[in-house]
């Protein structure tokens, strides 16, 4: 196995799509460690990207909040303005595993291991996310929505890297959450996580959203129906109880060791109400 360690996203970029076997990033290495003693992966090639001043930082600007790709879930918790701005975001992240897992993963990593219970994914679809994807050749800007295709699979080519996760800029009387449902009471994998990101116009009528959910079915969802349920109102109950409809028959699960079908959908409505309470209640909402 060779291991690289790139000072640019380009330099890992050309490395990645030169490599004639399996080629891996390496960012937390909270997956990919795990992968790799357990049999699972056996790279030709592993990039570490952790020295690629590009994917370091978080920076917020004019137009909203970069993070590089390398930044901990633990950096995101420490940061002052991301968690004003974008709290469900955080929590989100910060969810993902125990402290020790909180200072390696990355939500670049969580949405690229393309789990369908990834706990950042949701959160950040709700909030309009982007990835900002450098290859040998070109950059290109994907919603996180479109990242990944089935468990396990992305639209990243080989050679192509995830750099930075962009958020916008958080429109006024605005708020998101981010909820989950596990069987213990941390260090789970989700049964079923719900991300909610709403914009409030006057008298608390919600004039913008975007509800996502995780763990229900084979890729997190974007389900402008739970939208339709909600937009246009003050969250009431006949609100509250169409959105929970919409994304319960979003829901395309499987059955397993942790959730039947008829749980996950059932929870996934119940969620979604309690999220966009929250939501609503960090835009301002009475």
């Amino acid at each position: 196995m060779k291991y690289q360690t790139p000072s640019t996203t380009k330099e890992a970029a050309v490395l990645i799509k030169r490599e004639r076997g399996k080629a891996f990033v390496l960012a937390g290495g909270t997956d990919l460690m795990v992968q790799m003693k357990s049999g699972l992966t056996e790279p030709d090639l592993v990039v570490d990207i952790k020295h690629i001043s590009a994917m370091q930082s978080i920076k917020k600007s004019a137009t909203g909040f970069r993070i590089g790709a390398a930044v901990s879930a633990a950096e995101m918790g420490e940061n002052t303005a991301l968690k004003k701005a974008w709290p469900g975001v955080v929590e989100a992240a910060n969810l993902i595993g125990s402290d020790q897992i909180q200072n390696r993963c990355t939500i670049a990593g969580n949405l690229c291991n393309a789990s369908p219970a990834a706990d950042a994914v949701p959160a950040l679809i709700a909030a309009g996310g982007k990835a900002n994807i450098v290859g040998p050749q070109r950059r290109r800007t994907v919603a996180i929505e479109k990242v990944i295709t089935g468990p396990g699979t992305t639209s990243l080519v080989k050679g192509e890297v995830v750099e930075a996760i962009t958020l916008p800029k958080r429109p006024p009387k605005s708020g998101d959450a981010y909820l989950r449902f596990i069987p213990r009471s941390e260090m789970d994998i989700a049964v079923v996580g719900v991300g909610v990101s709403l914009t409030l116009g006057s008298n608390s009528v919600i004039k913008n959203a975007r509800v996502a959910l995780g763990a229900v079915a084979p890729t997190p969802l974007l389900v402008p129906a739970a939208v339709k349920a909600i937009v246009g109102t003050n969250l009431d109950k006949a609100a509250l109880n169409k959105l929970a409809e919409a994304c319960s028959a979003a829901c395309n699960p499987i059955d397993d060791k942790r959730g039947t079908v008829e749980f996950r959908t059932e929870v996934a409505g119940v969620l979604a109400k309690r999220a966009a309470k929250i939501a609503y209640t960090r835009a301002g909402g009475k």
